[in-house]
């Protein structure tokens, strides 16, 4: 028996005691990998990076631990990052962020109004989102509270509304229509936003062929593309699609890595405090 040979057995009968090591696709290591991500994103010194972060936990509903870090980013000085976090509060569905969401409605960034008037919506809370809806319709205030004459201007020029609407994720761009092709213009991209449309779409088709054709998106060379995909894979709820997300969460991108964060954390359940 040579000396080589003596070596690599000695190591095969140690390994072979030991605990096997818990790959990282297990839920419990993919959460805590998925937590780190988002955390990490939303201490960022760059505005943009906790924005993405904040945005990102829109998927991660019914979870204290979440809830706390989207109303803490609420008072983030930069408003793209308290736009992304209470448009992510209304998803996750605790009425308990209602009082936090109405502070913000008195945001001076219409972005940030925007958002939160639509979380309140999703929560239930519309009175103050009506008297939003009509300034908005009829470009004048129904109270003393409420947009400036400058931000009625912003929120009436279509290409500043695309963008908002693509920044913060609130969902003014009808498929379709005007606001679409300024979109597009602003994109520079005529193909990614409809694969984009269509990846979300998908999330409500119950035909189990989807899960094949998400899964292969997931890899797709157009960053949105994976984005899109992942967040409908997440929306679908259905933790057997858990491993498809895991690689993403070492995406070159860091808008995939952060929604495959939140896509994992929605998938195992997280740590709920």
């Amino acid at each position: 028996m040579t000396r080589q040979f003596f070596s690599v057995a000695i190591l095969s009968a140690v390994a072979a005691l030991l605990p096997a090591a818990s790959p990282p696709s297990e839920p419990q290591a993919a959460s805590a990998r998925a937590w780190f991500i988002l955390e990490h994103g939303l201490t960022s010194e760059r505005a943009g990076t906790r924005a993405n972060a904040a945005r990102a936990l829109r998927l991660v509903v019914h979870n204290l631990r979440a809830q706390n870090i989207a109303e803490r980013a609420l008072s983030d000085p930069n408003p793209k990052v308290r736009a992304a976090a209470a448009r992510a509060l209304g998803p996750m569905g605790f009425v308990s962020s209602i009082p936090k969401l109405k502070v913000a409605l008195r945001d001076k960034e219409p972005t940030v109004v925007l958002a939160a008037a639509h979380s309140l919506f999703l929560l239930g809370n519309r009175e103050e989102v009506y008297d939003i809806d009509y300034q908005l319709l009829n470009g004048e205030r129904k109270t003393d509270d409420g947009f400036v004459r400058s931000q009625l201007n912003e929120l009436h020029d279509p290409k500043a509304v695309a963008t908002m609407g693509f920044e913060t994720g609130i969902g003014f761009l009808p498929f379709g229509g005007e606001a679409y092709e300024v979109f597009k213009r602003v994109r520079k991209d005529d193909g990614t936003p409809v694969r984009v449309a269509a990846a979300k779409e998908l999330a409500t088709d119950p035909d189990p062929k989807i899960d094949d054709v998400l899964a292969r998106a997931c890899s797709d060379k157009k960053r949105a593309v994976r984005a899109a995909a992942i967040f409908a894979i997440a929306k679908r709820d259905n933790p057997a699609l858990l491993p498809v997300i895991v690689p993403a969460l070492e995406d070159k991108n860091e808008i995939v890595r952060f929604e495959a964060a939140a896509a994992v954390l929605r998938l195992t359940g997280g740590e709920n405090k």
